[in-house]
């Protein structure tokens, strides 16, 4: 009979572990702004390319439909962003900056250099870890789609 790795030995706790940390560290950041993280990872993908489908928003992000409506919807009440029926397709959903969503780039520009100076790795370290991060999720992402393949075909 085998046995479990203990938890402190094992990748999914450590990964989930660290992504709490660092979602606590960046509360009191984002406070000011009114914003909860998973809000301001749609800002950030806004502010990289604005004007985009709810679903290009959603594969930018990594949320599905059911995480990001209601993102997208409080950032609507907050006067940051407007969902407008695309112009090739109305049933297609534009995800818009306002002006305000726009102006609070500048505003919150500083947040990613406050959370740079809690966390006391090497610049290097932090690229290797994100880049190792991206390939983990890639692989996790590949595998997810072949097992759906899988399944249809039985």
């Amino acid at each position: 009979m085998s046995q479990t790795l203990p938890l402190d030995q094992q990748l999914c706790f450590a990964l989930y572990s660290v992504s709490n940390a660092l979602v606590r560290l960046y509360r009191p950041l984002l406070q000011p702004f009114n914003l909860t993280y998973p809000q301001y990872v749609v800002l950030l993908a806004l502010w990289q390319q604005d004007n985009i489908s709810l679903g290009k928003l959603g594969r930018a992000t990594l949320f599905d439909s059911g995480t990001l409506t209601p993102l997208v919807k409080k950032l609507e009440q907050k006067q940051l962003l407007q969902r407008v029926a695309s112009q090739d397709d109305e049933r297609v959903k534009q995800v818009v900056l306002t002006a305000a969503g726009k102006a609070l780039q500048q505003k919150v520009s500083g947040v990613m250099q406050a959370l740079r100076c809690q966390v006391a790795m090497e610049d290097n370290q932090l690229v290797q870890l994100r880049q190792l991060a991206q390939q983990l999720q890639q692989q996790i992402s590949a595998a997810a789609s072949c097992s759906t393949v899988a399944a249809d075909t039985h």
